[in-house]
């Protein structure tokens, strides 16, 4: 018998909706997992049982009485630290950080907790989201549930691998290079970047987006009906869309124009089971009817070491203005990164930013002068990669090539999601990506869901019970 804390969110509320079962009793069962496992997997923080509790005894009540607030209403979920809830402190996973508890929810945070969602907890990240780990100075080390010596990814690390124990169906992540999909992909689940400025981020930047991290295509589509709402404090979200977002089969495969693309053009290549994972979905995708092509890199090695650039500087101007104790406390991976952004000059700054519209523009290209309705790619170029490592280099001289093929969406601002498509001789997932043009998040979410009905039956989630 499934265990309540393993069930979709759309599984939740039709239960809800018959009577079949309650948020008290699905909390519980989520809080008796995550007290369980978080000694092994530590991908929580703020953990919150009886603030959940009440939450979902308000819940039960209104489903009781015909007054649910929609279909979110009860459902267990957790929010990544960066993400502010009122009255909880921010750490952004480093101990140097003040700790002052945050005056009020950010919009995801605020979106979810108006539809009656039961926050349980916060969820662990690395110094500052600037490494796709779960290493941090603040936290204890956070590890993926399919291998307890692997990682989990990052940034959204405790995201990741919350989603993949089955700690409630959705999970909030944040994105600026692959930070929502990259975990993603190493933790066997869905992880959705939308287009930029679709879900309202504060505080926003140029790249980062907020997204869901669940374990299907449908509870991503459902978290982000609610996520997409307005939001006056994000000057640069996209006017409110009117997106049937649970719409996920009103797409044709055939004669889709479908882009593969193996070799992003810079970074590290990808090894031989993520890439023979990514063709057979190509594959399986051409044999339903898409039109699939091999398509050109569109990263180049200028425009990955200008974005090294113009990142280290930019947190050089936030580490530069912590006093020397405070700043003693951040993790020496991420110190030694940010600090090196002194050396870097006002021009190398300007033409690290310069790179980042040369991707964009090349990314434009491929789509609208290609043709192409989607692309298909790795998401990462590794299968794991070892739990106490910064990232699969661990090298701060070379701090990003595992990040090209998420990368370069961020910055072109288009939808992309990592969907599991298959797994290593060891047993480890492996994620494809999906890539649609800039506010195509509903056909990226179809194209998605198409693929959930065409590949092989999924390995059961990991288990320590």
């Amino acid at each position: 018998m499934t265990s309540l804390a393993d069930l979709s969110a759309v599984e939740l509320g039709r239960l809800y909706a018959a009577g079949d079962t309650s948020p008290t009793e699905v909390t519980e069962a989520v809080i008796a997992r995550i007290e369980a496992w978080e000694p092994k997997l530590n991908a929580t923080w703020a953990f919150d049982p009886e603030a959940a509790r009440t939450a979902a005894a308000e819940a039960t009540s209104r489903w009781k009485k015909g007054e649910a607030l929609g279909p979110l209403d009860g459902v267990p979920v957790t929010i990544k630290e960066n993400i502010a809830t009122k009255g909880c402190p921010v750490p952004v996973g480093t101990a140097a950080s003040d700790m002052t508890p945050a005056a009020a929810d950010a919009p995801a945070a605020a979106r979810l907790r108006e539809a009656g969602s039961v926050i349980l907890a916060k969820t662990t990240m690395p110094d500052y989201g600037m490494l796709s780990s779960g290493l941090s100075s603040f936290h204890k080390l956070a590890r993926n549930p399919w291998d307890l010596n692997t990682n989990p990814g990052g940034s959204s690390a405790g995201a990741g691998s919350a989603a993949a124990a089955g700690y409630g169906p959705i999970h909030l992540g944040t994105d600026i290079g692959g930070s929502i999909r990259l975990p993603a992909s190493w933790c066997g689940i869905v992880g959705m970047k939308g287009t930029n400025g679709r879900v309202p981020v504060d505080p926003a930047y140029l790249g980062r987006v907020v997204g869901p991290m669940t374990r299907t295509v449908a509870d991503t589509a459902l978290a982000m009906s609610v996520l997409s709402k307005a939001d006056w404090r994000d000057g640069s979200a996209l006017p409110p869309a009117d997106i049937d977002w649970m719409d996920l089969d009103g797409l044709q495969i055939r004669g889709l124009r479908i882009g593969l693309m193996l070799d992003i053009g810079a970074g590290m290549a990808p090894n031989a089971e993520v890439l023979a994972a990514v063709q057979e979905a190509a594959r399986r995708f051409e044999a339903a009817g898409a039109v699939v092509e091999e398509v050109p890199a569109v990263l180049t090695r200028e425009m990955l070491d200008g974005l090294d650039d113009f990142w280290r500087v930019r947190a050089w101007d936030d580490v530069e203005r912590l006093p020397e104790a405070t700043r003693a406390k951040i993790l020496p991976y991420i110190r030694a990164w940010a600090e090196s952004g002194q050396t870097r000059s006002a021009l190398q700054a300007v033409r690290g930013l310069n790179r980042i519209f040369e991707m964009r523009k090349a990314a434009g290209r491929l789509f609208h002068g290609g043709g192409y309705d989607f692309v298909l790619s790795p998401v990462a170029p590794t299968v794991t990669y070892p739990a106490d490592q910064a990232s699969p280099l661990d090298d701060p001289e070379r701090p990003f090539e595992h990040i090209g093929y998420t990368v370069v969406w961020n910055m072109s601002e288009q939808p992309a999601i990592s969907v599991n498509c298959g797994y290593d001789a060891k047993g480890l997932p492996i994620g494809l990506q999906i890539v649609g043009r800039r506010f195509d998040d509903l056909g990226v979410l179809r194209v998605a869901a198409a693929w959930e009905g065409m590949r092989d039956e999924q390995r059961p989630w990991p288990n320590f019970d």
